[in-house]
């Protein structure tokens, strides 16, 4: 599991940045402003954790027991919340209320984990959900161009086995990226670029931790030469 520290925030859209060499890179940008609403602790809840909360809900589509959550711990209301696993010495630095700032949590050049929901796109063919090649166009086809084709036999089994892919809804299914390089942190506008696409649309809540498979993703420093030896 993943415990490496995180943000939750929200998808903008695209844009491109220019390298120091003069090639273009393309990044998604994420609008990152989150505030710790509370803390899950191993003694009363069996682990660590940090919940955030970003934006600012209606009043009326506050539910009760939210509200009450929110009081307690005398914060303001927030519209989304997402709990990231953590160890304790991490958690045992922040308070609840505090905001947690980007330059607290990435750097860059860092490998981060990014995950998000999926555009829906509703009831789908198999061309499209499964990339299936379709019928035969010609040679006297009329209704099947775009049909899946046959899905079983008669007697034996004489059932649609499990699996078979078919047409019906896709998309809108939780989505994670791994080992993307954030390229800037921009902390004066809570913005984080982050090298590539990531799933969701725009304004789509994304969930933003250091890379599980590189360790956190932390680069390392590169190591003084001189006279194209390493120094020791």
């Amino acid at each position: 599991m993943n415990q490496y520290p995180g943000v939750i925030g929200r998808k903008l859209g695209m844009t491109q940045v220019f390298a120091e060499d003069g090639s273009v890179i393309a990044c998604t940008v994420v609008e990152s402003k989150p505030v710790i609403v509370g803390k899950r602790t191993r003694d009363k809840d069996g682990y660590d954790a940090l919940i955030l909360g970003i934006g600012e809900p209606k009043a009326k589509r506050l539910g009760k027991a939210l509200a009450g959550m929110f009081q307690k711990a005398n914060v303001a209301p927030r519209r989304t919340l997402r709990e990231l696993r953590c160890t304790a010495e991490y958690a045992a630095g922040f308070e609840v209320g505090q905001e947690l700032k980007l330059e607290q949590v990435f750097q860059e050049g860092q490998l981060v984990d990014v995950q998000g929901i999926s555009r829906g796109r509703g009831f789908t063919g198999v061309m499209r959900r499964h990339n299936f090649a379709g019928a035969v166009q010609t040679h006297g086809t009329h209704e099947y161009r775009r049909h899946g084709g046959s899905i079983g036999t008669r007697l034996t089994p004489g059932r649609v086995k499990l699996g078979t892919r078919m047409a019906g809804h896709s998309g809108a299914e939780t989505f994670s990226v791994l080992n993307q390089r954030v390229v800037k942190v921009v902390p004066e506008e809570n913005l984080l670029l982050i090298r590539g696409g990531i799933p969701g649309p725009r304004n789509g809540i994304v969930v933003v931790r250091g890379a599980v498979k590189r360790a956190g993703g932390i680069p390392k420093p590169k190591a003084e030469t001189t006279g194209g030896k390493k120094k020791k």
